[in-house]
């Protein structure tokens, strides 16, 4: 049975004013999930035509997340509640169009024994119901078996991203590639970051800034992830140096920012006062994790032809 319901229709951005950033509703007795919502109109990307990056009257968005104690479900209809750039444009040919997103994923999750790349399923799905899903399926001389997977941010190929830092699937799904600026842009770089969204494994999502040394008393600091790009040039297929180009132009080095492998770290959180694990969206790569450090759940994984929440989850409501 289900124990509680948050539906938000959009505009999410009307509900609250920027000195307002949370929403808690109270349902039949329970306490409701918070939902976690600004827009700014300062740009983290390049604007695509069109796109002011002001807040929109009626964007159309729908948004719903219920638990039944041992796993959250989330349902959108894919409309983002902010303006977006022009779709189609010249580096997208696709126009926006309402969708049907289905997750699940644990109330309670557990860390896993290995990291699970995510290959090219969404890593996670924002607070507006949004995906965040970071790989484009862009290889060079169109081969996936080249082992050279083109980065989407690089700026390589004209993906035609808006200043959210977001496009348009061809069946009409628009999704985040890096910082969607409309979540992030109005945070404080003297405050811990609010909730951005939930992984695919069930961990939650926050984006720049954390506790510099997990806890409260330790400050506030815009983490760093621990990537950095490899030095030399490649010894195949582009050939050139490594320059930001592929995603394996990048190499990981443990302890050289704030976060592990996979964007991560154990912190506390206002909302998680005994600590969590966490993931973090960082400036520089991977900006929206690779990789899982949780089981993903199978609502997440995109089969062949598939797009992110294609198919209703195992058990949903």
């Amino acid at each position: 049975m289900i124990k509680r319901l948050l539906l938000i229709a959009a505009p999410v951005t009307e509900i609250a004013a920027a000195a307002a950033m949370a929403l808690r509703l109270t349902c039949a007795g329970a306490l409701c999930v918070a939902l976690l919502a600004a827009c700014s109109d300062s740009a983290t990307g390049s604007p695509a035509a069109g796109d002011t990056g002001e807040p929109e009257g009626d964007t159309g968005n729908e948004f719903a997340m219920s638990d039944d104690g041992t796993y959250r479900y989330i349902t959108s209809n894919g409309l983002p509640d902010h303006e977006t750039g022009e779709f189609p444009n010249s580096g997208n040919p696709h126009a926006i169009s309402e969708q049907l997103h289905e997750y699940r994923i644990l109330l309670e999750p557990v860390l896993a024994d290995q990291s699970t790349p995510i290959g090219l399923s969404p890593f996670g799905v924002a607070v507006n119901g949004i995906p965040l899903d970071p790989g484009a399926a862009e290889f060079w001389n169109r081969d996936r078996s080249s082992g050279w997977q083109y980065e989407a941010l690089s700026g390589a190929i004209d993906l035609g991203l808006d200043r959210h830092n977001a496009h348009v699937q061809p069946g009409g799904a628009y999704h985040y590639h890096g910082l969607p600026s409309a979540l992030v842009n109005s945070q404080n770089d003297d405050a811990h970051s609010r909730l951005i969204g939930y992984a695919g494994d069930g961990f939650p999502i926050f984006a720049l800034y954390g506790y510099h040394a997990g806890d409260p008393d330790s400050g506030v600091r815009e983490l760093s992830s621990s990537y950095r790009l490899r030095s030399g040039a490649r010894d195949n297929g582009p050939g050139g140096a490594f320059d930001g180009t592929f995603i394996e132009d990048f190499e990981f080095v443990p302890g050289l920012g704030h976060l592990d492998q996979c964007n991560g770290r154990f912190t506390e959180t206002p909302d998680a006062p005994l600590g969590t694990y966490a993931y973090f969206l960082t400036r520089d790569f991977p900006v929206i994790p690779r990789c899982w450090r949780g089981e993903p759940d199978p609502s997440f994984i995109r089969g062949p032809g598939a797009g992110p929440g294609g198919g209703p989850p195992p058990g949903g409501p």
